[in-house]
Order: C-alpha cells, then sequence, then structure tokens
C-alpha cells in the first residue's frame, strides 16, 4: 500500500504517481542483506550443528549400499573358463555352473536387500589392586556372524547360489559338489581352505561433482567366509502381495576396514555454501536507462507512459508492443 496515491487521465495516457511505503527494493544491488552468508548466524548453535553435517556432505543412509561376494577360488569360474564355454548352457533352470558363474555371483551381490555391519569387540579382565577396579583390555575379538537377506526369482536361483556353496563344506551327495565319488553320500568335509571367501560392504554416497553419482565413501571386506546358515521362509495363500527373501547367516573370521587402508582422496563438504549471484537489472535502451536514473516515484509513472506510447504508436498497434526500435 502507497502512503500516497493519485492519477490523472491525460488524452489515452494514465499518469499515476505515488509514494510507497516499503522503500527497500529500491536499490536491490547495494542491500546490505545480500552480503551476509547464507544459512543465518554460523555462531548459533543449530547453525553450528549444521555446518558439522555439511562437512561430511550430509548423513549416511541405509539404503546406499552394495554387496560384493568373492567365492573360494576352487569354485568360482574364471573368466577364461567362460570364454571357453563353461557355464550358462541356455538351460532353465541353472544348472549348478551356472550358480559359479561371475555374472551370477554379481547378481545375487545385487539382490540383497538386508545387511548388518559387522563389529568389533576389545576383550577385557577385571585388574584390581588396591582401590577401585580398572577392566584392563587383553584381546579383540569379532562376533563372526552376519545376517542377510536375498531376493529370489522364481526359480529361486539366489537360494540356489548359497545352497551350492554349502556342498562343497561337506559331502551331502549332491552332483559334482567337489568331492570324489559324488552322488554317493560320504559326509566327508572338506579342506577349510577349499570353501573360504570374501564379501565386501560398500556404503555409498553421491557427489555433487560427479553428477550425484554413488561413490564408495566406506568399505570393509569379511575375511574367511562362509555360508553357516541358510534360513526357511513360509509358503501361504495369504501372502499375494509379498515378495521370498531368503535368509542367510555368514560365518566370518576377521574383517578390514578398506575405507582407512585402500579408499583414498575422500572429498568433504563446505560448512556453507556458496553466496548466491546477484544479476543487476538491464536497461533497455535510451528511455530504459533514462528512468532508471529517475526517483522511484517517478519512475513508475514514466515506465506507465512508456509502455502505453508502445501499445498505441502504429507500429505498438501492429505487433502488440513486442517489437520496438532499442532506443524505446
Amino acid at each position: 500500500m502507497a502512503i500516497l496515491r493519485g492519477g490523472r487521465r491525460i488524452g489515452n495516457y494514465d499518469i499515476r504517481v505515488g509514494i510507497p511505503r516499503d522503500r527497500s527494493l529500491d536499490n536491490v544491488n547495494a542491500d546490505e542483506r545480500l552480503r551476509r552468508k547464507p544459512g543465518g548466524n554460523p555462531e548459533s548453535t543449530i547453525n553450528r550443528f549444521i555446518a558439522e553435517i555439511n562437512k561430511g556432505e550430509g548423513l549416511a543412509r541405509p539404503t546406499r549400499y552394495l554387496v560384493y561376494i568373492n567365492l573360494p577360488s576352487p569354485i568360482a569360474l574364471t573368466n577364461s573358463q567362460v570364454s571357453a564355454g563353461m557355464g550358462f548352457d541356455d538351460a532353465s533352470p541353472p544348472s549348478k555352473r551356472d550358480l559359479e558363474m561371475p555374472d551370477q555371483v554379481r547378481n545375487v551381490g545385487m539382490m540383497c536387500n538386508k545387511i548388518t555391519m559387522p563389529a568389533r569387540d576389545i576383550n577385557t579382565v577385571a585388574h584390581q589392586t588396591y582401590g577401585p577396579r580398572r577392566e584392563m583390555p587383553y584381546a579383540y575379538s569379532y562376533s563372526g556372524e552376519i545376517e542377510c537377506t536375498f531376493y529370489t526369482d522364481k526359480y529361486n536361483t539366489q537360494r540356489n547360489f548359497w545352497e551350492n556353496w554349502q556342498s562343497k563344506i561337506s559331502d551331502i551327495g549332491l552332483v559334482h559338489s567337489g568331492f570324489e565319488g559324488s552322488g554317493n553320500t560320504s559326509h566327508h568335509m572338506n579342506y577349510y581352505d577349499n570353501y573360504i571367501g570374501n564379501v565386501y560392504i560398500y556404503q555409498l554416497g553421491s557427489f555433487d561433482n560427479e553428477q550425484d553419482r554413488d561413490r564408495i565413501t566406506y568399505a570393509v571386506r569379511l575375511n574367511e567366509v562362509y555360508p553357516e546358515t541358510i534360513g526357511s521362509y513360509d509358503l501361504g495363500y495369504a501372502d499375494t502381495d509379498t515378495f521370498i527373501n531368503i535368509p542367510i547367516k555368514l560365518r566370518y573370521r576377521t574383517w578390514e576396514n578398506l575405507t582407512i587402508q585402500d579408499v583414498e582422496g575422500v572429498e568433504f563438504g563446505k560448512p556453507f555454501g556458496d553466496a548466491p549471484t546477484i544479476k543487476a537489472g538491464k536497461d533497455f535502451g535510451l528511455f530504459g536507462g533514462l528512468l532508471s536514473k529517475l526517483p522511484p516515484e517517478v519512475r513508475r509513472a514514466g515506465r506507465d507512459i512508456l509502455q502505453t506510447s508502445k501499445r498505441n504508436l502504429p507500429i505498438g498497434r501492429v505487433t502488440g508492443g513486442r517489437v520496438f526500435p532499442p532506443f524505446l
């Protein structure tokens, strides 16, 4: 609302003059508020907290991860074996050799819809000479178990993958299970080194300089891994809108933090964003430049007269005011 406003019609022109209450937008480029850093006062408690989160480019999300499985060497097919024709034979469901192909191993890792990060414990023992006792560390240990679940296709390929791996641990009578005399169950146990593999768990995050593509931000490797338990699942006529999840419990001996040991060049964000660039308004033509030098009250009246002239002069009538000589 203006403090004072008035107008008069002179011929075909409406001339209006007013004194506005708010003059904060008269000179936007000189506004002191644009010199402040975005994000408010960096010394306030909430902004310090936001700044610390921004240093790490946001919080980690549990939905962004990738699992990679490295089969034991006696089980996994090499690229040369795949090129030689060992593997997929166009038969459905997949054969046992299909389950050991690199593409199938990658498929199982992608089908992992839930997995638990490993833990590490420091074992302590009570020590007391005088006064309160101390818990003194004497060793470190691992829980040795990882629970995960997998989607599966209609052939139960992902479950067959883990059953095939388990058949390399003990002779349970499966054909080509890796034991001599396959087909005749001996219940013999295989050598430990013949059935242990590795599992990599990658935590991912998006990077602005990579067009928001995911990159590894944290990674662990489970060593000496084998499938200890293949869990059961229920079937029922009432479960029409659900999918089967295969529960798997993996046994491992140790794990390593690959982020500290192998991954380098991790980029961190800034505590505050860059200041926005405010572009100055353009002065169109000779009269446009003159109008910008006038007081705001007169500038609005002059702009109205100029726009009316554009519409009413012959060329303005033809073009609707959209095309006009550049000096106006």
